[in-house]
């Protein structure tokens, strides 16, 4: 057996190894992500350390000159952990906005209205 032959026959199973640590590590990125926004440190630490894992298996098909998988599985820890971030950012900006509104001065203030307005004038 020569050398192209050995390395053709471990390409055939390194790239496939790659694709499926790119996927997993993609599926990690996806629950850091929501782990961010419902504001989960330690589910966001641990899948953050799963990806980890997934994408060094993901440069297995590096052997093979294939460097998409470990370009996507980089890729979507970035953009998902930027979205996850934006997203709570989001969420929190529009609670505190709610929680402002239901202060009870707004509450008394406005019960106070509706009752002045709702009682007729004896005359």
């Amino acid at each position: 057996m020569n050398t192209t032959r050995v390395a053709s026959d471990l390409a055939a199973v390194m790239v496939p190894l790659g694709y499926a640590g790119a996927v997993f590590a993609v599926i990690c990125a996806l629950v850091a992500a929501v782990a961010i926004v419902r504001g989960n440190g330690g589910l966001t630490g641990g899948a953050v350390g799963v990806w980890i894992v997934c994408a060094l298996l993901s440069l297995v098909a590096s052997f093979a000159s294939d460097w998409l998988p470990p370009i996507l599985a980089g890729s979507a820890l970035v953009v998902l952990l930027a979205a996850g971030g934006v997203v709570k950012w989001i969420v929190s900006a529009t609670s505190a906005r709610r929680a402002v509104d239901a202060t009870p001065e707004t509450q008394t203030a406005s019960k106070t209205a509706i009752t002045t307005v709702s009682k007729p004038a004896l005359v």
